[in-house]
């Protein structure tokens, strides 16, 4: 029986065209590692109305060091790239209206990019947290009540490609991805959300309930398909989309959360019962504790915490974790200088975490007491 990664997928059933097996959630993860890919200057922009570009140009005139400019993924995205373009099955693959955006002063980090794998097939992607540091930020920012800007631009971008395609589609994104592209389905008008036909969420976090009830999500919740890892901590943040798939990892712990280590079994997911029950107290426990503090509180902690990395003078996270030494140094020199009141505020938000996190503790302990006298 076949078992492997989502590149040994492409190896395993790169022969088949989409005809002949149809489009799923592992076709969908595919889609969504390779929007990770940096296609600046390779492929159009929305504002071109250029027509799509083929896979094979952008792999034949490809600028290797911007093209795979994460460090973290760069091998495994160039064998993904290979593969695919080798492939029958996404050989043919078609590309356009990408965009890629950083905005150091709205701390934003916005990239989507619109594939169609064959005529008639087409798949809006929504990249997720990039390397840079402010791409991270915007990862805290989506625990408060008010959109990131990101998020709105995944409003707007999705409704200017709708226009363009006329056609249904499917979209969809890994990570803040996941989170962008529920987002733009629950906020776009009601003509394009008829038109979707599949959302893709893989290990994505959610939303404040404050969020959904404020949009169109009844209009499309069925249409969400989330996958998260058996140890997902991301894809469980604020997690209120519904049901989900629990996809079998390789890895261990947060480094699960990197599509590269799920595993593929046949022509589907290797999907588990649950998440693991000590990942599921700390889910509950740190979703609980978001919910507990109110905007002030949030604010000052994402943007004291952003201020203290920032003071490590690294431009994203791979120099970050590079120059540790150095990192730690400013880090250290930042902290000293956090005023009083913040400091004040700041230990407050922490010892409500864990005023939550020995509630829940107690909780657990009980149940599992209980647990043990009814046997």
């Amino acid at each position: 029986m076949f078992m492997g990664t989502i590149i040994d997928y492409i190896k395993e059933y790169g022969d088949y065209s989409f005809a002949e097996k149809p489009f799923g959630e592992v076709d969908s993860l595919i889609l969504c590692q390779f929007a990770y890919l940096k296609f600046d200057g390779l492929v159009p922009g929305p504002e071109e109305n250029a027509p799509f570009v083929s896979i094979r140009q952008v792999f034949e005139n490809q600028d290797y060091d911007n093209l795979y400019g994460d460090e973290r993924y760069r091998e495994k995205n160039t064998e993904l790239f290979l593969a695919m373009v080798h492939s029958r099955r996404f050989g043919s693959l078609k590309i356009n209206y990408y965009v890629n955006q950083i905005e150091l002063e709205k701390e934003t980090q916005f990239s989507a990019v619109t594939f169609q794998p064959e005529e008639g097939l087409f798949y809006i992607a929504y990249r997720g947290t990039d390397e840079t540091i402010v791409g991270w930020k915007e990862d805290l920012n989506l625990a408060f009540s008010e959109p990131v800007p990101g998020q709105i631009m995944s409003v707007s971008y999705l409704e200017e490609t709708a226009e363009k395609l006329g056609k249904p589609f499917y979209m969809g994104g890994h990570s803040k991805g996941g989170n962008f592209a529920i987002y733009a389905a629950m906020n776009c008008q009601a003509k394009i959300q008829d038109r979707i036909v599949n959302i893709y969420n893989h290990d994505g976090p959610g939303f404040r309930p404050e969020v959904k009830e404020n949009s169109g999500f009844d209009r499309i919740g069925d249409k969400i398909r989330r996958t998260v890892p058996h140890s997902s901590m991301v894809g469980m943040l604020l997690s209120s989309e519904g049901s989900y798939r629990v996809v079998e990892s390789r890895s261990f712990g947060l480094a699960q959360h990197d599509p590269y280590s799920w595993l593929v079994e046949k022509d589907d997911f290797r999907i588990v019962k649950q998440i693991y029950s000590g990942r599921m107290f700390m889910d509950t426990t740190l979703n609980d504790w978001i919910l507990s503090l109110n905007q002030e509180q949030m604010h000052i902690f994402v943007d004291t915490l952003y201020d203290v990395v920032k003071a490590s003078e690294a431009d994203n996270l791979i120099d970050f974790t590079a120059n540790w030494k150095k990192s730690i140094q400013g880090i250290m020199s930042a902290i000293k200088n956090v005023d009083a009141n913040t400091t004040k505020i700041m230990n407050d938000i922490m010892k409500a975490l864990f005023e939550i996190l020995s509630q829940h503790t107690k909780e657990e302990i009980q149940g599992r007491k209980k647990h043990r006298s009814a046997k």
